[in-house]
């Protein structure tokens, strides 16, 4: 065969080439949703709602790897404070839609978004609002003596509602020397103690709040400890004790900073602490996990008692042979 006939079929042969080829698949929609790969023949949606409201170390098929920035994805959000929280859940407004509205300023954890959820500091008791059953208690601590690593005294507490609103907030005047006010963590400063209540006048408005309330707490032990204060324990409800969160930490104590940041997913302890702003962090974990508090408040203590002193089930039982007698006697 001579050379221009073998390079003619060879043309020839790139053209029939060339209509064979498959075409390009067509690209995707921007709007189109991303499936994950399968997992056990399932197809798994990045989209997926449930999904992206856990926090990342809950999620499904999280990775060491996505937490060093491998993979990332777009910035969430920031997280809303424990006032904003608060104030969005008995509103039916998902806090984070806030968060992602009113950005970066959200992380701040004084914020005042209504009248319910502002702080007025070291204001003594709040006249306006109504205790209810509920109330939760933190406090903020300094350290005292030759050894303030070891040893605190009460600076600061603070008393909230079911609903979050400020029901008391002071400063307390030590009655040791301060050696370490702990500001980066505590907030408090020698200039806020010049306003400081004595400890017998806080201790006395605090007890009279407790007064047959429901107490909620996080660690709540060493609250009461620095208020030299008791409280009857089956009318406690300890965030650190709780089961459920106590998984989280592996049967340890959980963090509130952690608790607050992976089941509620707002931001608390940025830096110096406030302790109005902790006391509504705990009492939104209580919230969402009151049931279940209900339910290991019975297990070691029965079930509530009524104004007779009966419960519930005593009373269900006796309505029964009650009827047993009647069904007897005819």
């Amino acid at each position: 065969m001579e050379l221009k006939d073998l390079s003619s079929n060879w043309k020839k042969l790139q053209q029939t080439l060339k209509k064979e080829e498959p075409k390009a698949p067509p690209k995707r929609k921007a709007s189109e949703e991303i499936l994950q790969p399968r997992h056990n023949g399932v197809k798994r949606s990045r989209l997926n709602s449930k999904s992206s409201k856990l926090p990342l170390s809950l999620r499904e098929g999280s990775t060491k790897s996505q937490s060093m920035g491998f993979g990332a994805s777009k910035p969430t959000p920031p997280a809303p404070s424990a006032s904003l929280a608060l104030w969005a859940e008995d509103n039916d407004i998902p806090a984070r839609d806030l968060a992602a509205a009113y950005g970066p300023s959200l992380k701040s954890t004084s914020i005042s978004p209504t009248k319910n959820t502002s702080e007025s500091i070291n204001a003594g008791i709040s006249p306006d609002v109504q205790a209810g059953k509920y109330i939760a208690i933190d406090c903020e601590m300094v350290g005292v003596g030759p050894t303030p690593d070891h040893d605190s005294a009460l600076a600061r507490v603070s008393l909230v509602n079911y609903h979050g609103e400020q029901l008391y907030d002071s400063f307390v005047l030590p009655k040791e020397a301060v050696t370490d006010f702990r500001t980066h963590v505590s907030g408090i400063t020698p200039q806020l103690l010049k306003s400081a209540r004595s400890f017998e006048e806080v201790q006395r408005a605090v007890a009279g709040l407790m007064q047959d309330k429901i107490l909620i707490g996080h660690a709540i032990r060493n609250d009461l400890e620095a208020l030299m204060l008791g409280h009857p324990r089956r009318d406690i409800r300890d965030t650190s004790r709780y089961p459920g969160f106590r998984a989280l930490a592996g049967g340890r104590t959980p963090a509130l900073k952690r608790l607050a940041k992976e089941l509620l997913g707002i931001e608390i302890q940025g830096g110096e602490h406030s302790s109005i702003e902790d006391a509504r962090a705990t009492m939104l974990l209580f919230r969402r996990e009151k049931e279940g508090f209900e339910k290991e408040h019975a297990k070691r203590w029965g079930m509530a008692r009524k104004a007779d002193g009966t419960t519930k089930n005593e009373e269900d039982g006796r309505t029964e042979k009650r009827q047993r007698k009647k069904r007897v006697r005819k």
